[in-house]
């Protein structure tokens, strides 16, 4: 079973769905702005090896990714341990920030193809 697969049997995880803002949001910006919004979370909230304020550093709302961390547990370094597997006391690799990354684009993804029948076109 995949991790989407996983995460959408929890109650918690599978309760966040984005809203029509977030749908405008994405589709004024483009979906690579926000795989670069992704990039820029993760890299400043949840790669480095210390974060003070873990469990409370990302939004429940204000950003598509804000959302899609919530829902995909890539929010904060306890879920990604719990979740993912990756270890909390060290720096995030390259390979896995680009994994969390992929994980929230996908599930981006997945929700404008619910929403819209895969029928949005955004660039």
């Amino acid at each position: 079973m995949d991790i989407l697969e996983r995460l959408a049997k929890s109650k918690f995880r599978s309760s966040f769905h984005l809203k029509e803002k977030d749908f405008i949001y994405i589709q004024n910006k483009g979906l690579d702005t926000i795989k670069s919004h992704a990039y820029d979370f993760i890299n400043a909230r949840l790669a480095p090896a210390v974060i003070p304020n873990d469990g409370k550093q990302t939004p429940m709302r204000g950003h598509p990714v804000f959302i899609a961390e919530h829902a995909t547990a890539t929010c904060c370094r306890s879920c990604l341990f719990k979740w993912h597997h990756i270890p909390k006391s060290r720096a995030l690799t390259k390979e896995e920030i680009d994994y969390i990354v992929n994980i929230i684009m996908l599930w981006i993804n997945n929700e404008l193809s619910t929403k819209n029948n895969g029928n949005m076109n955004i660039m």
